[in-house]
């Protein structure tokens, strides 16, 4: 078993040239092959969309009839003779399992392939709604919920790693957006519906509905999705930046490389921009459907279970981790509380009232979309074309300015708003504020990793929303103790100060970031 270094997969360690001097066009990377019509990158828009629209329907879906039940928690808590803190174990133990097992799903996806794993997994998660709705007992519905977990924490690195698979660096963010966006949207969109759904059918029509777009959403996958795993060794190549850059971007390019080490930078192979003369026959329907592909040939399956975990020493891989932890903790700590608040006097809110607060959230999870995806990949780009053609990971940190101050101020505005009994807008505005953050962050942290860690994005995903997930779990499993204890101003208070502090990190990766790319792309840690 031979241990890696980063730069000898990838020379580049993320600088990469999308434009050539003051060229508008913007230089493809990944190369797609020249020779290949099977490759994903090459297919028709209409397939890529299809394909990653599947698979951010199967990650909204995996949240939607799990976290979207928290309107009906108050009410369930009624019916099964519960405690408010023994009813948000049906959202606190998926919670954990979404993280848990994407460290099964995603080496078995690199070994065995992506479109096995999601055909399995979507038909789980049908059976597994269909089961809830049909709950006799507390303890069914909550294993329902655990199993259904289960099978839709495929959806969170291995649907992350197709945004890779499918689309160029300059589409990333943008692309990342529209994911993150499927999943938060699942944690407010689906607790809007639901209040509605519980108010005038009941809460087992919420899983009814659910499992029927899931075996919609199956029958896509099944039929309409090819397997995106692709061998792309070999096409493009690595020039070091010192050979590569014109005398006039030397001035530039040694402001925002400021190591004293010449850190190379991808450039186009001389026939990147050639027609595609293809020499490998296009696959029919039939065999691009087929459930298996070939197994890699130089990894085992033991080492891929292995490989994801060294790579928790890269500063940038924890730095991520936490903000997305926090980023996942303060929403779905909101959702597990909200109902016991509002449908409790002084408010006495019905479910469908109570699942109003939903629309600020999504709110902000659209606005955080947009300034994590389109709004980074357009600011890249700008400093790209500002530093001689020159892409460098940290441009996108930028933006983590938006949710440094949207979130604490969301988390203040929901504790003093819930503790003082304050009108009812202080809790939907602050409510908004936070859930800008759950898109935002995420968005912009998973795409600097996949920026920075492209050969190994799919393992460095995993282990940021495995842990993060994780870390999550064990921060909502005391949230319920902790509010009883402090009170809710004290506790969304401590929460801004930890949000604060974890976001402030983005300021010496910005600074050093290059510096430490640079460095940590020798160490000899990848299997």
């Amino acid at each position: 078993m031979r241990l890696h270094s980063l730069k000898e997969l990838d020379e580049s360690e993320g600088n990469v040239r999308l434009h050539n001097d003051k060229d508008t066009a913007v230089i493809l990377y990944p190369a797609p092959s020249l020779t290949d019509p099977n490759d994903p990158l090459r297919w028709p828009l209409w397939r890529k969309h299809v394909a990653f629209g599947s698979v951010c329907a199967f990650s909204f879906l995996s949240n939607y009839a799990i976290g979207g039940l928290a309107p009906a928690f108050y009410i369930l808590s009624l019916e099964f003779g519960k405690s408010q803190h023994q009813t948000s174990e049906l959202l606190l133990w998926p919670v954990l399992v979404f993280g848990l097992f994407n460290f099964l799903w995603v080496p078995l996806a690199n070994y065995y392939g992506k479109r096995p794993i999601f055909v399995f997994t979507t038909l789980l998660l049908c059976v597994c709604y269909i089961w809830g709705a049909t709950a006799q007992t507390f303890e069914s519905l909550l294993w329902s919920n655990i199993i259904g977990a289960f099978g839709g924490s495929a959806s969170e690195a291995v649907a992350a790693s197709m945004v890779n698979d499918l689309y160029f660096l300059h589409e990333r963010a943008s692309k990342m957006s529209w994911y993150v966006n499927s999943i938060s949207a699942g944690n407010t969109l689906g607790p809007l519906i639901c209040g509605f759904v519980v108010q005038d059918l009941s809460w087992r029509w919420h899983k009814i509905i659910a499992a029927i777009f899931v075996g919609v959403n199956f029958l896509v996958v099944v039929f309409l999705c090819p397997e995106t795993r692709y061998d792309r060794s070999g096409h493009g190549f690595v020039e070091p930046l010192e050979t590569s850059r014109s005398a006039s971007d030397t001035k530039t390019l040694e402001k925002t490389i400021s190591n004293s080490e010449q850190q190379p930078v991808h450039r186009p192979s001389e026939t990147s921009d050639t027609t595609p003369i293809d020499t490998v026959p296009k696959k029919p329907w039939s065999q691009q459907l087929k459930l298996w592909s070939p197994l890699p040939k130089d990894l085992s399956l033991f080492e891929l279970f292995l490989r994801p975990w060294p790579l928790i020493v890269y500063p940038e891989v924890i730095f991520s981790t936490l903000a997305t932890a926090f980023a996942l903790a303060w929403v779905v700590g909101i959702n597990i509380l909200n109902s016991f608040v509002l449908q409790a006097p002084p408010y006495s809110w019905s479910p469908a009232v109570n699942g109003l607060i939903n629309i600020p959230g999504l709110l902000g999870n659209i606005c955080g979309a947009l300034v994590g995806g389109p709004l980074v990949d357009w600011y890249s780009d700008w400093r790209a074309r500002k530093d001689g053609g020159v892409f460098q990971p940290e441009s996108r940190l930028t933006m983590l300015v938006f949710p440094a101050i949207m979130v604490p101020a969301g988390c203040l505005a929901f504790g003093y708003g819930v503790q003082d009994k304050l009108h009812w807008t202080a809790m939907f505005f602050g409510y908004g504020m936070v859930a800008m953050g759950l898109t935002t962050i995420p968005c912009i942290t998973m795409t600097y990793i996949s920026d920075c860690y492209l050969p190994i994005a799919p393992d460095a995903l995993l282990i940021i929303n495995g842990l993060k997930n994780v870390a999550a779990f064990g921060f909502l499993y005391a949230i319920v103790p902790w509010v009883s204890k402090v009170g809710y101003a004290e506790c969304f208070g401590e929460q801004a100060a930890i949000a604060v502090g974890v976001l402030l990190f983005a300021i010496p990766l910005s600074i050093f970031g290059a510096r430490m790319r640079h460095r940590t792309a020798q160490w000899r840690i990848i299997l």
